[in-house]
């Protein structure tokens, strides 16, 4: 299937509903609200990965457990023909859950503010209604259950454990991430959609002593608050306008006492880029203001600077990408699918593509029609500022979007395996 084939998206679409037809919204809503009780943390899914794991054994799929500690891979082969991954992620957050619902958070400060055990509910619908349906496809689908998106580093631990080798090779991977805006639309993006991501741990070392003497001591304190309110600067006068570029401070450490000067202050830095050129200036710029802050300052050692790689840019396969929305469009309608362009989030889902292998990463919106409209603004940048995100404690998406969700799955899926 070609980019512009209309017919041939149109015929997939058709299949995808008939497909999955009989899914239960009910069932859906039943597994949905299990996960969302009992959130897992990053590398802590045993019990998301059974349910899964069960579900997809049940379907006919062989499957396989613990793969890079608690991901689960499952493998239904049906003839010559393409390889597909869907891959759904499955970690929740350390947030605690304020939304209300009756079936809210168990866990005590766990939710899954992200979505993911929606993402799950999704891979597990889509794999159940493609095996139910194998008779119409020939090819190989792998359907991956990921551990760790959230701590940055589960695509990478199943590429270390194996994935690539252990299980067939990709020929196109899919993936997909629930996201606020009005229920019921289908974002696409070719090319650049996800932003890189690296952390930065900074420490400052001074001379500790007491707060009544802070002419004995180099206090660090001081010159980390001097450090971030510099690094402000970077983005401001050091990045071109036209580059996009988010540095932020998420933590500041230091003392244990209102009255003791501490020998040393922590910082941890998160950085977004889209452009390597601008990322590799960006990260410059931070090792030369921590360390000119730090000389300034007299502290005698030089500061501990640790950049840790979290997750390169996305970027789709617009050729593949073009596929799937024209398949998307004739599924929920052409207005249903709409391109809003590269963010500043991150993912660490193109990790599992080997190199050289197309992939495609959408989104599906899931604000609640009622929550939608109470939000105050007139355009879309408006409204999203005043619903809650991914992330927030008051995520909450509508389960309408279950069923639609996994039909996404489905069609991608059916666009590239043979017929």
């Amino acid at each position: 299937m070609s980019a512009g084939d209309t017919s041939a998206a149109a015929a997939v679409a058709r299949l995808a509903g008939d497909i999955t037809s009989d899914l239960e919204q009910g069932d859906l809503e039943d597994f949905y609200r299990d996960l969302h009780r009992h959130p897992e943390l990053s590398f802590q899914e045993h019990r998301t990965a059974a349910r899964l794991a069960g579900r997809l054994r049940a379907a006919g799929y062989t499957v396989t457990e613990g793969v890079a500690r608690t991901g689960v891979v499952a493998v239904l082969a049906r003839g010559d023909g393409p390889v597909v991954w869907l891959r759904g992620d499955m970690d929740a957050l350390p947030v605690p859950e304020a939304t209300g619902l009756p079936y809210a958070s168990t866990v005590d400060g766990v939710m899954h503010a992200c979505g993911h055990d929606l993402h799950v509910t999704w891979l597990a619908a889509a794999a159940g209604a493609l095996a139910a349906a194998r008779e119409t496809w020939s090819g190989t689908l792998v359907v991956v259950g990921q551990p760790a998106e959230e701590a940055g580093g589960g695509a990478a631990a199943m590429v270390a454990d194996g994935i690539h080798e252990r299980f067939p090779r990709p020929d196109a991977l899919f993936g997909q991430h629930v996201a606020p805006g009005l229920a019921g639309f289908f974002p696409h993006t070719p090319g650049l959609t996800l932003s890189a991501s690296d952390d930065i741990e900074v420490v400052v070392h001074g001379v500790g002593g007491h707060g009544s003497r802070p002419e004995s001591t180099v206090d660090p304190v001081v010159t980390a608050a001097y450090v971030v309110t510099r690094l402000q600067t970077v983005v401001a006068r050091e990045v071109a306008a036209g580059e996009s570029v988010v540095l932020t401070v998420g933590r500041f450490h230091a003392g244990t006492k209102a009255n003791v000067i501490p020998a040393e202050a922590r910082l941890s830095l998160n950085v977004r880029t889209q452009d390597t050129r601008v990322r590799d200036r960006v990260l410059a710029a931070v090792r030369r203001i921590v360390e000119g802050e730090c000389a300034a300052a007299g502290c005698p050692v030089p500061p501990g600077i640790t950049v840790v790689p979290g997750c390169p840019s996305t970027v789709n396969d617009p050729v593949l990408d073009g596929e799937i929305a024209a398949v998307h469009r004739e599924l929920f309608g052409a207005h249903t699918v709409f391109d809003f362009g590269p963010v500043m989030g991150s993912e660490d889902f193109s990790l599992l593509a080997p190199p050289g292998v197309p992939y495609d990463y959408w989104y599906v919106t899931s604000t609640p029609a009622a929550v939608w409209d109470a939000a105050p603004g007139r355009d879309l940048a408006e409204k999203l500022a005043g619903v809650p995100g991914n992330h927030s404690p008051s995520f909450a998406p509508d389960t309408s979007v279950l069923v639609p969700g996994a039909r996404t799955l489905v069609s991608a899926a059916l666009a590239r395996l043979s017929s």
